[in-house]
């Protein structure tokens, strides 16, 4: 590898935005925290958006003051959440504000996608998972409302993306975050013609689908003067957040490993060079996003700590605003096994009044509601496990394999409890970190964009010598139970 050299991480959440400085040796990767905001969807005019100016003079101000501080920086990524987009019209201006996945304009709109094509027909082209929120069902629903928007839109553009063309100028689709749409081949990694054309949706406003890795362009003169700072150049890293984590799993190249990417959302999956659409994949499901170095993320999409997010939210809208460390230790007294509920229920998708929601679900199983919130979150916690060690049995039939451990990364992989849960609950060792695994991983796509890095088995080597994981083993666990589908 060459001398140290420093990268500038641009890494998006629904929740925050964080820039991150990382600085790459021969023999280690060294990461700061430069510069942090808050991000979340505004109401406008009913609907849920980001709003992108924001969002943009947040990404710049964290820009500049990471080039002032750290001198010469030889490269900006940008990574963001999946499905959401940006239209731009004929002179490359964003026509609106982007809407939010979670607005509910893509209520039935699976349901309509699939009188114009069946189900298995629409997982045969595209390997996704179904979920409302997918850029397929957000395209159809403008589409059926016959949108102005979009009948003007000359170009889409992913939010990572997006963001970085209102860097560098250049407009394209990274593969990993193109990837989460619903509206490629994962089998060619080409848009899918024939979703295109059985939904009636316009094939030509979508941009070059590139590889992660790619140096796409320098920052604007505009850009680089408004900054205050050189027209560094903007690499096209893996652009989908978890594609970046999963890039920077600090995994043993001799060991059959699963990640779960854990956040507000919870990724759980393996990597496998080729799409796997079959039956089998299609009725568990299981999703084929794009990884990094040609690779396959075969994972299922889980709602994660969300419910525990909105939780805490709507409890600090009541006059209690107790911290997430602080929930966790409620949460490690509270009794076990009180209540079972399906994390993944389409109860649980909207934001707002998730306690009440939570015990609506209990009621109507049966079940006694929870007013604990040590109690609540614990519950949660346990269901997301059982959830994990299903997703486990499920991977392990599809790959027909067992795999020995499963690496959780991301800002989940700091729950202690959940983690002990998780390893108790698969019967796995659990090694958990880094938790800015989708930062280190921007970070490592840019440095292989540079040379300084030859490959992705040679960036986890350096990870590994990084970064100390902690290792759980199960405990009080009995032989857990086959709940494959066969």
């Amino acid at each position: 590898m060459a001398d140290e050299k420093r990268y500038i991480a641009v890494d998006l959440g629904a929740e925050s935005g964080r820039v991150m400085l990382g600085i790459v040796s021969a023999d280690k990767i060294r990461l700061e925290e430069i510069y942090r905001f808050t991000n979340g969807p505004v109401e406008q005019n009913g609907a849920l958006r980001w709003d992108f100016s924001r969002l943009m003079s947040e990404v710049k101000t964290g820009i500049g003051k990471a080039a002032k501080e750290s001198g010469d920086i030889v490269g900006i990524g940008v990574d963001s959440w999946g499905v959401d987009f940006g239209l731009l019209d004929n002179n490359g201006n964003l026509i609106e504000n982007p809407y939010h996945y979670r607005d509910s304009r893509t209520n039935g709109m699976i349901e309509k996608a699939c009188e114009l094509m069946s189900k298995r027909e629409i997982y045969e082209h595209t390997g996704i998972q179904f979920a409302q929120h997918n850029s397929i069902y957000q395209l159809l629903s403008m589409r059926l409302a016959d949108s102005p928007v979009l009948a003007k839109a000359k170009r889409l553009i992913f939010i990572a993306d997006l963001v970085s063309y209102f860097l560098a100028g250049k407009p394209y689709a990274e593969y990993t975050l193109a990837g989460t749409s619903q509206l490629m081949d994962m089998r060619t990694g080409k848009w899918s013609r024939a979703i295109f054309e059985k939904m009636n949706l316009p094939i030509e406003i979508m941009p070059e689908v590139i590889n992660p890795g790619t140096i796409v362009g320098t920052l604007t003169k505009n850009v680089a003067k408004e900054i205050g700072c050189p027209r560094i150049p903007v690499i096209a890293v893996a652009s989908h957040d978890t594609a970046s984590a999963v890039a920077a799993v600090p995994a043993d190249r001799k060991t059959k490993w699963a990640y779960l990417s854990s956040g507000t959302w919870s990724l759980m999956g393996v990597e496998t060079p080729n799409a796997i659409i079959n039956d089998k994949t299609f009725a568990y499901p299981f999703t084929n996003e794009g990884g990094v170095k040609g690779t396959i993320r075969l994972l299922k999409n889980i709602m994660g700590l969300w419910l525990v997010q909105e939780c805490k939210r709507q409890w600090q809208k009541e006059g209690e605003d107790l911290s997430y460390a602080r929930l966790t230790e409620l949460a490690e007294k509270a009794k076990p096994g009180k209540a079972t509920i399906d994390v993944d229920d389409s109860q649980f998708y909207a934001p707002g009044q998730m306690p009440a929601r939570i015990n609506k679900y209990l009621a109507g199983t049966g079940q006694k509601p929870i007013n604990d919130k040590g109690q609540m979150v614990r519950m949660i916690l346990e269901n997301l496990a059982r959830k994990y060690a299903d997703t486990i049995n499920q991977l392990e039939d599809v790959v027909a394999g067992s795999i020995d451990c499963l690496h959780v990364v991301g800002g989940g992989s700091q729950n202690t409890l959940l983690n002990q849960l998780t390893a108790n609950a698969t019967g796995k060792k659990v090694i958990a970190g880094p938790a800015e695994a989708t930062a280190i991983g921007n970070i490592l796509m840019q440095a292989g964009a540079t040379g300084q890095i030859q490959d992705l088995a040679q960036g986890r080597d350096l990870i590994q010598n990084s970064f100390t994981p902690k290792e759980y083993r199960p405990q009080n666990t009995t032989p857990k139970k086959n709940n494959t589908k066969k």
